[in-house]
């Protein structure tokens, strides 16, 4: 035993030599905070920085399988989640991990906000805090996307329809999201990149600079009635409180953070273990746009606000309340960096971040109840050529009004206005009998996404009945010889089968 703490010794004092990290370090758990600061509502930013750090080593364990491929995103997570042992319990950990660290930051924010730890000289900490909890959301929203199933699809469908109505610049900032127009095989390697590399180094460095002006200003006091911050006097007087009624911070405030990370380390741990991980859900399909896709829980709030929003406010409001936000959060410390600390005397201060709060859990309740869909009116907001229902029947105008409002045009084109995705329907009754596109609509097939479950019985006969006219003037109808068939064995008086499929058309499927 003596031989090896000799040895031990004599390797710490080689390295100390080299690294000179003793003092540095001693300074940083032997620095003096107020006594009263040791409370258990001071634990919040550390256990931020546990998770952070959790949420890296799991990530770089995770990305050892995953691969940021559209081909194969989808199968490595349910590799993960199937064929490696623990794999699922690993996405699991990261996953939950994600939401305590989005949850804690927002709990850290709204403490410092009501002990008013944002006034001088703390300012430049509250300004970073800021950039800290964009980027904890910019990491959950890109993790989402790196699940690439139908929901993180969509989601991202929404997220850059948002990005795209930025004023001058949103087509540039689509194209350096996805890496082209569609969401592509480059649009994971972006999001992969941004979620792996960019911005969990730009959490690291702001993350540490934040801890650094902590250490150097100190830990924000408990804020006492009537104790007023003055740019004039606040340093000497928060040198006298530490000096007179001052801790070491270890272990006198450390051992709470300590066992608050602890706790926070074993509840992500369990909840993995109970409810496991998010997904993967189906592939991603791009010719079902009868999805509900749902963001994960930090972003409800914003779902269930633009379902509720008239069509005229929602860019308006995408487009400022973010960034009206933002600009609020940032110009608090400079705004109000003397005064009152105590929320007891801050009323204001107090029914902001309850009012936050409940606005908060209420929408995010509702977002788990909305219905609600993309509104893909990319080519259905067009009216439909005129001449298409010139002498029409009423059940071929409804027809067209169902074709309209479940935008099959988003799909289609007729008459050169349209998308590409699925084929022409100027003439598709000369390619298909009206039982043919019966079945076509009901159950789908290829690109085509099956309606059967969207469309009620009478909708769908009034849908290819119009489908029915959509051929050349000088050209007859698809029809099923077979029916002229069974027309000439029965008798007239049997309720004949009409030798034409349009005189069917109030049969049902």
């Amino acid at each position: 035993m003596p031989g090896i703490k000799q040895t031990a010794a004599r390797v710490y004092h080689w390295l100390e030599f080299r690294l000179r990290l003793e003092a540095p370090v001693k300074d940083a758990a032997l620095h003096p905070v107020p006594r009263n600061t040791a409370s258990w509502w001071y634990v919040f930013g550390s256990a931020a920085f546990t998770l952070l750090f959790l949420q890296i080593f799991t990530g770089i364990l995770l990305a050892l399988v995953y691969v940021p491929s559209a081909g194969e995103a989808w199968n490595s997570l349910n590799v993960l989640n199937h064929q490696i042992p623990l794999g699922w319990y690993l996405r699991a950990l990261h996953g939950w991990g994600s939401n305590f660290m989005v949850a804690i930051v927002l709990i850290h924010m709204a403490q410092v906000f009501l002990f008013g730890a944002y006034k001088f000289p703390r300012e430049l900490t509250w300004t970073v805090g800021v950039f800290l909890l964009l980027m904890t959301l910019g990491m959950a929203f890109t993790g989402q996307v790196l699940r690439f199933d139908q929901d993180a699809y969509w989601g991202l469908g929404i997220g850059v329809s948002i990005v795209s109505r930025v004023p001058f610049i949103g087509g540039g900032l689509v194209h350096l999201l996805l890496g082209g127009p569609i969401i592509a095989g480059a649009t994971l390697s972006r999001f992969f990149a941004l979620h792996v590399f960019v911005i969990p180094g730009a959490l690291l460095v702001f993350a540490f600079l934040h801890v650094w002006m902590v250490l150097k200003l100190g830990i924000n006091e408990w804020p006492m009635p009537g104790r007023l911050v003055r740019r004039a006097t606040y340093i000497a007087e928060y040198d006298q409180l530490t000096h007179n009624d001052g801790i070491p911070f270890v272990p006198g405030a450390f051992w709470k953070d300590l066992v608050f990370s602890a706790a926070v380390l074993a509840a992500v741990a369990v909840c993995a273990f109970v409810f496991g991980p998010y997904g993967p859900t189906g592939q991603p399909d791009p010719s079902i746009i009868q999805t509900v896709p749902k963001p994960d829980f930090f972003f409800l709030w914003l779902y269930s606000v633009l379902s509720y929003l008239p069509p005229e406010m929602e860019t308006p409001f995408i487009l400022i309340a973010p960034l009206l936000g933002i600009a609020v959060l940032l110009a608090v410390p400079f705004y109000a960096s003397e005064g009152e600390k105590s929320w007891h005397r801050r009323p204001v201060a107090v029914l902001l971040v309850s009012t936050i709060a409940v606005c908060f859990g209420v929408l995010t309740h509702l977002g788990t109840t909305t219905p609600w869909s993309p509104h893909m009116s990319a080519w259905s907001s067009d009216p439909l050529p005129p001449g298409l229902l010139h002498n029409a029947t009423p059940l071929v105008r409804q027809g067209a009004a169902v074709f309209e409002a479940k935008q099959c045009r988003n799909c289609h084109s007729i008459g050169g206005s349209g998308g590409e995705r699925g084929p022409a329907l100027d003439s598709v009754a000369t390619r298909m009998t009206i039982d043919q596109m019966r079945f076509k609509v009901v159950t789908g097939g290829g690109n085509m996404p099956a309606y059967g479950k969207n469309l009620s019985p009478p909708e769908i006969e009034a849908l290819v009945n119009f489908l029915e006219t959509l051929h050349p003037a000088n050209v007859q109808p698809a029809y099923d010889p077979s029916r002229r068939e069974l027309q000439s064995a029965l008798p007239a008086d049997n309720g004949a089968v009409p030798a034409h499929p349009s005189a069917s058309s109030a049969a049902t499927p």
